[in-house]
């Protein structure tokens, strides 16, 4: 018993607890909120990653402006950028407001103290990996310096229900880095997705014991910072080329949210001997297994071909509801025809080339009906479940085989 403590805290029945209501903060950025599930709880810790440049920086300082606006005093801890740094790019984001304190710290014990004597009502750490702790002797950015930095901050958080967020860089495959061990110790993961290039950012959210997965947030990077786009689709939708083969449409659900999105093929004649297959936005290995099906199952030539695919907007998209997109997309570039304007494409591919039933039907048909969508090929099963929509000419289909014919 030596180990154990004196007073140990006694585990109590589960149906005593008290529930209160849950007081959530708002930043003013609506997107923001949504993906956090609704706001920001009391003591949470949240991982937000993203590429350096993305635009993950620029997001905080919009999300602490929103809550100084409010009354609230927010607190932007800086391992990266000096204070003068910050004035002038919060100048520039108009983001300027004497609710916000900022500070220019790696130390953690220094950190720390700051929050014990400051009492902020949400505080920042950008970023985890130049935090440094002086008991511990490797260096900052380390595995063991972010795991214990990140401790600390959890125990601080939980301690004192101040939301803490927590800014770390990801690797060029995606992964945050250092950072990536942490996610099991944080509350919520975010992921700020996009190409410094694109005008385009996603805020994913991968984990969060708060509200939803897969929740999406989607801005634009504009010149005084973030915009919240509140119509993805039809953003999305807006540069569509009109009777383009390759071209084709799907409804994709982004934890609550159903976003119609452009699948582009290009199929072509393969000058080497092994065909190339660029896949964008999409998971190759499923590409891959829908080229074979097709190959199988609608007699298409095509292992003499290179196949390029893309998700026009920069959007990665990883659930098999978009499978019949894929595949009319590829059928439609192959043939040179177009796929009918106004149609929509739902439905999961099996490997006997069978078309399988879907989730959120309803919810993704009524956002194709808002963009003016006039006709949707959807599995057979999910239309017999369907009722009560109208507006819009529902072709259930079984197979890839009829999905082609009623295309072409």
């Amino acid at each position: 018993m030596g180990g154990l403590s004196p007073t140990a805290v006694e585990p109590v029945p589960i149906d005593s607890i008290e529930l209160k209501s849950e007081d959530r903060l708002f930043t003013d950025i609506g997107e923001f909120d949504r993906v956090l599930g609704g706001g920001i709880v009391a003591g949470t810790l949240v991982l937000i990653g993203g590429e350096p440049g993305i635009g993950k920086s620029t997001l905080m300082l919009q999300a602490l402006y929103g809550l100084a606006c409010a009354g609230k005093k927010v607190l932007y801890v800086s391992g990266e950028e000096s204070i003068r740094q910050i004035r002038i790019r919060s100048k520039r984001l108009s983001t300027v407001s004497p609710g916000i304190l900022v500070v220019s710290e790696v130390e953690l014990d220094a950190i720390l103290g700051m929050v014990s004597s400051v009492r902020p009502d949400v505080l920042v750490v950008d970023s985890i990996q130049t935090i440094f702790n002086s008991e511990l002797t490797s260096a900052p950015g380390s595995v063991t310096q972010v795991r214990e930095s990140t401790v600390r901050l959890m125990l601080m958080a939980k301690k004192t229900g101040i939301p803490t967020f927590l800014v770390g860089h990801v690797t060029k495959d995606g992964a945050i880095a250092g950072p990536k061990l942490l996610e099991h110790i944080v509350d919520t993961v975010l992921y700020f997705e996009g190409d410094r290039n694109h005008m385009f950012r996603i805020l994913r959210a991968v984990k969060n014991r708060f509200g939803s997965t897969n929740e999406i947030g989607v801005f634009e990077m504009k010149d005084k910072g973030l915009e919240e786009v509140g119509n993805p689709s039809a953003v999305f939708l807006s540069e569509r080329p009109a009777n383009a083969p390759g071209s084709a449409v799907a409804a994709s659900m982004e934890g609550t949210r159903p976003i119609l999105v452009e699948l582009q093929a290009l199929v072509g004649s393969s000058s080497y001997g092994t065909p190339r297959r660029t896949i964008l936005g999409l998971d190759q290995n499923r590409v891959a297994l829908l080229v074979a099906v097709m190959e199988k199952k609608l007699g298409t030539h095509l292992m003499g071909h290179d196949i390029f695919m893309n998700v026009a907007g920069g959007v990665k998209i990883d659930e098999p509801a978009v499978d019949m997109g894929i595949v009319a997309a590829i059928a439609s570039s192959f043939l040179d025809k177009p796929i009918p304007d106004g149609t929509l494409l739902l439905g999961e591919v099996g490997l006997a080339g069978e078309i399988r039933g879907i989730g959120h039907v309803e919810t993704r048909i009524t956002e194709a009906k808002k963009m003016g969508f006039t006709r949707c090929l959807l599995p057979e099963s999910n239309r017999k479940r369907l009722t009560g929509i109208d507006g819009i000419t529902i072709v259930g289909i079984e197979n890839i085989s009829e999905g082609i014919e009623s295309l072409f």
